[in-house]
């Protein structure tokens, strides 16, 4: 090639401008960026690797609130254990949800149930849906796909909405006070202990400084419109480590 055709034509490839940057990119950055400062901070969030936590409250079936204590651990978006227990009718019910990377099970009442395909991606699907509103950072994660919606009020105060598409392919609605930046809303279809699926909004509320970072100690949330669950978070715990038989049969 001609020496200076070759030059002519590097000179052109250096020059080409990047593709710019969508408006609407630039939005979704920006409400991401303000929760992740609100929070916490950026440093102080990527260190997080596993969280657990403890709480009580009631879970509603069928019209009846029945008390329950909580506790839970996560780590990554893959490893995951919650225990619940509590009394209804008079009589104490005990369960656990156990999530290790693509096998887990579920046991209440005494009943054992391993997960298949489905039921590895539904609590994976839960998994996310707990630790998003907690550090936010996962939704920069390329295996999630941001895009703002209108903005709503939660309570009275405006927030801004993002939709988001999961590597599932699934869907749901995260709201951001405007003001604070802090996550206060999620909606999103989720699978029901005992099959179906519901669309699910949790609200959170009433944040306060636990291990280290901004967190919700007040979560509401509703199935299909009607109350299924209230808890208040009593503590909250960011780990270094974490046991591996916790994710262990």
């Amino acid at each position: 090639m001609n020496p200076l055709l070759r030059s002519v034509l590097l000179t052109a490839l250096v020059c080409v401008p990047a593709p710019p940057v969508r408006a609407d990119e630039k939005d979704v950055k920006t409400i991401l960026d303000k929760a992740v400062a609100a929070i916490g901070g950026e440093e102080k969030l990527a260190k997080i690797k596993a969280v657990s936590w403890k709480g009580k409250g009631t879970f509603t079936f069928m019209g009846n609130d029945a008390p329950v204590i909580i506790q839970g651990t996560i780590q990554g978006l893959d490893h995951y254990r919650q225990e619940l227990e509590g009394e209804r009718d008079g009589n104490t019910f005990k369960g656990v949800t156990v999530l290790n990377v693509d096998k887990g099970y579920r046991e209440f009442g005494g009943n054992r149930r391993d997960f298949e395909a489905d039921g590895v991606a539904n609590t994976k699907r839960t998994v996310y849906l707990s630790l998003i509103p907690i550090t936010v950072l996962p939704l920069r994660d390329k295996q999630f796909k941001a895009e703002t919606i209108a903005n709503e009020k939660i309570g009275d105060k405006p927030a801004a909405g993002l939709k988001v598409t999961g590597s599932d392919g699934k869907e749901f609605k995260i709201y951001f006070d405007k003001e604070t930046g802090l996550p206060v809303r999620t909606v999103a279809k989720v699978a029901g202990f005992m099959g179906g699926e519901f669309t699910q909004e949790t609200t959170f509320s009433e944040f306060k400084e636990m291990g280290g970072i901004k967190k919700a100690t007040k979560l509401v949330a509703k199935r299909d419109g009607e109350k299924f669950q209230e808890l208040t978070i009593t503590e909250f715990k960011v780990l270094e480590t974490v046991d591996p038989k916790t994710f262990a049969e």
